[in-house]
């Protein structure tokens, strides 16, 4: 049986059908949460470059936020709730042209600026790939490379692309933050997508969406206090 997601409430509830579930694609609160954990990185630096709070924004925003999810798209061994909408070629077309356009901003910082990010973007990378597709018999698609990927390394590359490297204990502890909150979303997320699928009780059902709404609103609020406090003070 194919799976519907299109009631989920981070699909809107308006525009064309193909509107609505490009942007549940994208699973924003939970994209937006992993954006934020790159500019909370970056606002640990002791000076902020603005324009690398942008590009490492961007870069997660299309690598993770469209390419990860056009990867799991295809991948998929199970149900692919976004067929009716979306062709497996033009899922690999999101997957190809997101990917390219993260990583031609990214090698342009580490060529110029930040060696050290290449690091990153290959972890990133290898991740993207190994968590998605489950190669190794799944060995990486686990909620804990998952905290990996969309908690801890965002944190370090926000903070990374700014300083060229890890100079404070700050970033560790804010990765580590990062990760747990990541693994507490994906856990919630998992239950909530399991028990929405049995037709479980519809008032569990909704304490857990409640849930992922608080942690992944009050990570990107958050973010945004941090970003205006820094803008502030420099």
């Amino acid at each position: 049986m194919t799976e519907n997601r299109m009631n989920e409430w981070f699909v809107p509830k308006f525009g064309p059908p193909r509107f609505r579930a490009f942007v549940g694609l994208l699973f924003l609160p939970y994209t937006g949460m992993c954006i934020a954990f790159t500019v909370i990185g970056a606002m640990l630096a002791s000076e902020i470059h603005w324009d690398r709070v942008a590009a490492i924004a961007s870069i997660y925003a299309m690598a993770l936020g469209i390419g990860a999810h056009a990867a799991d798209a295809i991948g998929s061994k199970k149900c692919k709730p976004w067929d009716p909408y979306f062709s497996r070629n033009q899922m690999i077309r999101l997957l190809t042209v997101s990917l390219a356009g993260a990583y031609a901003i990214g090698i342009y910082y580490i060529v110029l600026y930040v060696p050290a990010l290449a690091v990153i973007a290959i972890f990133e990378g290898f991740l993207l790939f190994a968590y998605n597709f489950e190669i190794w018999k799944g060995r990486f698609h686990t909620n804990l490379w998952f905290s990996v990927s969309w908690g801890a390394l965002p944190v370090l590359a926000g903070y990374i692309i700014q300083t060229g490297g890890i100079s404070s204990p700050a970033p560790i502890v804010a990765a580590v933050g990062a990760a747990v909150a990541s693994m507490a979303e994906i856990r919630i997320s998992r239950s909530y997508k399991q028990l929405k699928k049995e037709g479980g009780s519809i008032g569990l059902v909704k304490e857990l969406e409640q849930k992922l709404k608080i942690l992944s609103l009050s990570t990107i609020t958050f973010s945004l206090v941090v970003v205006a406090l820094r803008a502030v003070s420099t």
